[in-house]
C-alpha cells in the first residue's frame, strides 16, 4: 500500500449552539441575515467550531476545547473564522494538510442554500484549500425537537488530512 494512503486521516467534528436575539448569526465566517444569532463564548459560529474538531481530530490533537477553552477571557466574543486560521497554522506545524471538508448544516431557519459560496469561499480562504475541496450542505430537523422548532443550529462536518512528506 502507498504510505501516503495509509496515511490519510480522517475526523468527524459536531457542534450546536442555541439561537437568540441580540447576536449575529455567523456561520463559516459569513453573516447571514436574521433576527436571531448564535449563542455562545466565541461568536458561535457551529459551522467553523464543527470543521476545526473535524481537523483536530483528524490529526489527532484533541478539540477546540484544548486548544481555545471556553472559560479563557481572551476567546471571549472572538471570531470563530480567526480561530479556523489558528487551527490550519496548527495542522501545518504538526505536519499536516488539509484534503478536503465536507459540511452538513442542519437548521429549519435561516434557507443556507442563498450563502452557500459565501461559506465555501470563507472556509476555503481560511484554511488554504480551492473550493473543489470544500463542501457545504444544508438539510432541516423536519420540524422535530429543538433544531426542528428553530431554537437552535447544529453542523457535522468530515475532513482529510494527510502528512507532509
Amino acid at each position: 500500500m502507498d504510505e501516503l494512503l495509509r496515511d490519510i486521516r480522517s475526523g468527524i467534528g459536531y457542534d450546536i449552539h442555541p439561537l437568540g436575539k441580540g447576536r449575529k448569526l455567523i456561520l463559516g465566517g459569513v453573516e447571514i441575515p436574521h433576527k436571531k444569532g448564535l449563542i455562545g463564548h466565541s461568536d458561535g459560529d457551529v459551522l467553523s467550531h464543527a470543521v476545526m474538531d473535524s481537523l483536530l481530530g483528524a490529526a489527532a490533537l484533541g478539540d477546540i476545547g484544548c486548544w481555545f477553552p471556553d472559560n479563557e477571557p481572551a476567546f471571549e466574543g472572538v471570531r470563530s473564522a480567526d480561530l479556523l486560521r489558528r487551527v490550519y497554522q496548527i495542522l501545518l506545524e504538526k505536519g499536516w494538510r488539509i484534503s478536503n471538508i465536507d459540511v452538513t448544516v442542519i437548521a429549519e431557519v435561516p434557507k443556507i442554500s442563498p450563502f452557500r459560496e459565501k461559506i465555501r469561499t470563507s472556509l476555503g480562504e481560511a484554511v488554504k484549500l480551492p473550493l473543489d475541496r470544500v463542501n457545504i450542505k444544508a438539510t432541516t430537523h423536519e420540524k422535530m425537537g429543538s433544531l426542528g422548532r428553530g431554537e437552535g443550529i447544529a453542523c457535522v462536518a468530515v475532513s482529510l488530512v494527510f502528512p507532509v512528506s
